[in-house]
């Protein structure tokens, strides 16, 4: 399985990024907070300084251009609450990018645009990654423990402010893509204990999500083209798993359909309940970007699973 780092590195090699800034910060009336009240844990080296670069036109997803958020050394949450009716749903979204860098708007500020418009709060997780040139010392867990700790932390916080934030601590879930789409299942089988010292209460409550949304999920079968779903998931999926919904294309050669197949394959074993939807064409990191491809309407299947797995209103 190739994760999204490999795509991005032509992007990079060809130019197709613009000028970088630093620090990415939300859309003004929201606030990003750090999830580790000092150092996280298991520090890990960066590139240098956190970086925010804009997409060239070679590079657009849907006609637009898309945002990178790169080094990130201090990972921070940001909430986003309903517009209109509260359902008392929640989701964290963990952007993709190889772990590597954050497609923090095409898979995460407009992601959020969407749950709030539907009565559910989210809460948008800006992970720690490396950057350009440090690829091997990031990855997924247990490679690097740093993604899965952030996520965590970010389960536990959610539910610890759930009173405050309006949120209904039971309706808690976890959105992702590519390696986010991972990370999504990381925390779906790395729930029982945290990977980090207890810090304080919010370290107390669960982070089990209540249910996981997987969209092109990378770096889960053991190799191109094997349906082997990788040992260090496989061998933690339990009836506990949360309920899961899964979306691939089949024409996806960065982030391949055997991956979702492999998982799907061990949580029905389990009887975990799975929900999975394939299509024969899409490509790769479209997020919620409307296409001439129907896969680009999977927010309407996943507003219907939500409703019939009992999170959301009918």
């Amino acid at each position: 399985m190739k994760p999204l780092i490999f795509a991005l590195s032509v992007v990079f090699a060809c130019g197709g990024l613009t000028a970088q800034q630093a620090t990415w910060h939300p859309s003004p009336g929201y606030t990003q907070v750090p999830i580790w009240p000092g150092t996280a844990p298991d520090p890990q080296p960066v590139a240098g300084p956190e970086t925010v670069t804009r997409t060239g036109k070679d590079s657009f997803v849907a006609g637009k251009p898309w945002v990178s958020v790169g080094h990130v050394s201090r990972p921070t949450i940001t909430v986003y609450s309903p517009k209109g009716k509260n359902t008392g749903a929640a989701v964290v979204v963990f952007p993709g990018g190889g772990y590597w860098i954050l497609a923090i708007d095409l898979e995460g500020t407009e992601v959020c645009d969407w749950l709030t418009s539907k009565g559910i709060t989210c809460v948008l997780l800006k992970y720690r990654v490396p950057g350009e040139g440090l690829f091997p010392r990031s990855g997924p867990y247990p490679k690097s423990p740093t993604a899965l700790e952030d996520a965590q932390r970010t389960m536990g916080l959610v539910r610890f402010h759930a009173a405050e934030w309006h949120i209904d601590p039971h309706k808690v879930g976890v959105l992702g893509f590519s390696a986010g789409g991972h990370l999504v299942t990381a925390i779906s089988t790395h729930f029982q204990r945290r990977l980090y010292p207890a810090i304080d209460a919010a370290d107390k409550e669960s982070c089990r999500p209540d249910f996981a949304i997987a969209i092109y999920p990378g770096h889960l079968s053991i190799a191109a083209n094997s349906f082997d779903l990788n040992p260090d998931i496989r061998t933690h999926i339990t009836s506990q798993t949360p309920p899961t919904f899964l979306l691939q294309n089949e024409d996806d050669h960065v982030d391949r359909v055997e991956d979702s197949l492999a998982y799907y394959a061990a949580l029905k074993k389990a009887a975990v309940p799975v929900e999975m939807h394939l299509y024969a064409q899409g490509g790769y990191a479209f997020g919620l970007r409307r296409t001439r491809f129907p896969v680009t309407g999977w927010p309407w299947l996943v507003e219907t699973w939500l409703q019939t797995i009992g999170m959301t209103p009918q």
